[in-house]
């Protein structure tokens, strides 16, 4: 009998020997941190795509918190490597959530108080747990006038580094750190998959799509990278608008994103991701919140206009459980207009993404570096990426 079956029917058979137990185990931690990575894809095909075709989905929610575990500890473990962040010092960050759930593993694994600094838009659970797990939560009130929420959170983090001289920031809009904490993850979706043919990532700080992205490329060059954006974020030349979503899209440029590695990306509208989300906890029992419903609108799509035999894998950040309230709340949603809006089989295409300002699923097959020039990272356009 298999490891499947022994699960489905857990009286139908029994061990001979004790080392057989061990088969079929989780593996053992000593620290917290070791239970972060190794993550399982899931093959997510119909009834939520069409007959025949699907994606593979690398279930991060599967971490202790969620994808952003893996660049907080890497993050951490670096700075203290190289004396930025001192024994006992103040870890000090901006997140709407996930990089904040990461940080507080990490002020656990490492011995650092955490403050983070969110918005009104930080759902109740994931609040609760911060503090659970001893990180001070600081909640701005008002939206800087340009910059939005995200920018009214990092001048409150300057105003923290400045009460708390041995505190440190990881920044993970600009850090580097941030980009090759994700290697790692490539590695594991190599070693499991074989072969990629299309990447399916949200981008927000731009790490994880830039680390992977790039890892992805050291094995497969002709690997495609499909960006997955919000409506309303700047990220990729949108004018900055009011966001529902959380963990993807942007109000300011964030240095990470690395604009020459996507081929195409798609804006997706609350709507759109909350009607994803919740397909998928229906037809495949695997879903997460914003970023998940997103991407996975736009790798189904993929699925069906691509090529049978390409391997698509798709990043899913985190799992449902902090959008209880959210994405998955009737009241919830129906107060703030997102349900019964059935996605359009296709998106609207535009060839520059200062074309028009966009309200639903659209794709670009042009990607542009729209940061101000002098701003991190910033490049002129380029047009193509490939």
């Amino acid at each position: 009998m298999n490891h499947l079956s022994a699960l489905l029917d857990p009286v139908a058979t029994s061990p001979s020997a004790p080392a057989q137990l061990l088969a079929a185990t989780a593996r053992s931690a000593t620290t917290p941190a070791h239970l972060v990575g190794d993550t399982p894809v899931l093959w997510v095909g119909e009834p939520f795509t069409d007959p025949g075709r699907g994606f593979w989905a690398k279930l991060e929610g599967h971490n202790p918190g969620g994808i952003k575990d893996r660049t907080a500890l890497h993050m951490v473990r670096a700075a203290r490597g190289r004396g930025d962040l001192l024994p006992g010092g103040r870890i000090v960050e901006s997140t709407s959530g996930t990089l904040g759930l990461g940080l507080a593993l990490a002020g656990v694994v490492f011995g650092h108080p955490v403050s983070v600094v969110t918005d009104p838009g930080m759902e109740a659970q994931v609040a609760g747990l911060l503090r659970a797990y001893g990180a001070e939560v600081h909640t701005v009130t008002e939206a800087h006038p340009a910059g939005g929420w995200q920018q009214a959170r990092r001048e409150r983090v300057a105003e923290l580094l400045a009460l708390h001289p041995d505190a440190w920031c990881p920044d993970q809009y600009n850090n580097p750190d941030n980009v090759v904490a994700y290697r790692p993850l490539a590695h594991e979706l190599v070693a499991q998959l074989g072969r990629i043919d299309t990447l399916v990532v949200s981008v927000g700080t731009g790490g994880h799509s830039a680390g992977i992205g790039r890892a992805l490329h050291d094995f497969f060059p002709g690997v495609r990278v499909v960006g997955v954006d919000t409506v309303a974020s700047t990220i990729f030349g949108q004018p900055a608008g009011t966001r529902l979503m959380r963990g993807l899209g942007s109000s300011i440029f964030p240095g990470n994103v690395a604009y020459d590695l996507f081929d195409e990306v798609h804006w997706v509208a609350a709507a759109e991701a909350v009607w994803a989300a919740r397909a998928l906890a229906r037809t495949r029992y695997a879903t997460g919140g914003w970023s998940v419903g997103a991407v996975a609108l736009v790798a189904r799509w993929l699925a069906r206009v691509r090529p049978a035999e390409e391997r698509i894998a798709a990043i899913f950040p985190d799992g449902p459980h902090r959008y209880v309230s959210t994405v998955f709340d009737d009241d919830w949603c129906r107060a703030n207009g997102l349900l019964g809006h059935v996605p359009a089989d296709d998106p609207e295409e535009i060839t520059r993404s200062a074309e028009t300002v966009v309200e639903h699923w659209t794709r670009c097959r042009t990607v542009e570096d729209p940061r101000p020039s002098g701003a991190p990272g910033a490049a002129r356009p380029t047009g193509a990426a490939r």
